[in-house]
């Protein structure tokens, strides 16, 4: 069993399921079963770039850059005068090491941050990496939050990559679940969410309102990577 499938068994056991069952056909779909009728695949949720014939994800540089900076981000503290602010940052690969490029950021901050004129717009560019920030039209309790990311090759505000990659993950585990779906009534499909990392409640709400995601599954769980009692389904 894999970190990743551990860590579904975790959430399943969660939610009350004690009778599960580990690759009850061996090393072939589905990765759990429930009760002897629910069928559970497991998969990561992260971003996927097509690469030398294949699809293959782009987790290397971004979300260690991603988890640095929202590190930083919350570490900044409370907002001053009243507003919060969404950080939105572009590179393109390679990344200057972050021992050099986080003390840069974290001095653009600052000084976004005791500004009480400060606009929307960029605050910080060094090389092939830029820091965008725009209000928040709700106080959040951090000054700053991440509102996405975009590279050379992946991009986009996270709700919308979240969509876009469980479209692309829902469609790649029905291929693989294809030819033994007929031996169990029910099949979920579980993703540990490396786009989003679990994402607040104020954006689930966004998400909700705004993504419409039609599958073959009978059930979607995304499960937030931090904590496995937190999920939503689709």
């Amino acid at each position: 069993m894999d970190p990743t499938e551990r860590y579904v068994e975790r959430h399943l056991r969660h939610r009350g399921f004690k009778d599960i069952t580990y690759e009850p056909d061996g090393n072939v779909p589905p990765d759990f079963l429930l009760g002897g009728t629910i069928a559970v695949e497991v998969r990561r949720l992260n971003q996927n770039h097509f690469d030398g014939g294949k699809f293959r994800g782009l987790e290397e540089v971004e979300i260690p850059l991603w988890r640095k900076i929202d590190d930083l981000t919350k570490s900044l503290g409370p907002p001053l005068f009243g507003q919060s602010w969404f950080v939105f940052f572009r590179f393109a690969r390679p990344v200057a090491p972050w021992k050099t490029l986080g003390p840069k950021i974290k001095t653009a901050l600052q000084s976004s941050a005791e500004n009480p004129l400060q606009k929307k717009g960029t605050i910080f560019r060094d090389g092939d990496f830029e820091l965008d920030i725009f209000p928040a039209s709700n106080r959040h309790s951090t000054m700053f939050l991440i509102g996405g990311c975009s590279d050379e090759e992946s991009g986009g505000l996270v709700l919308a990559e979240m969509e876009k990659n469980i479209r692309y993950c829902a469609a790649e585990k029905l291929r693989k679940v294809s030819k033994v779906r007929s031996r169990y009534p029910e099949w979920w499909l579980t993703l540990v969410d490396y786009v989003g990392f679990g994402i607040d409640d104020y954006d689930l709400e966004m998400f909700r309102n705004q993504v419409r995601i039609e599958h073959d599954w009978d059930r979607i769980v995304v499960i937030d990577p931090n904590e496995p009692t937190r999920y939503f389904e689709i």
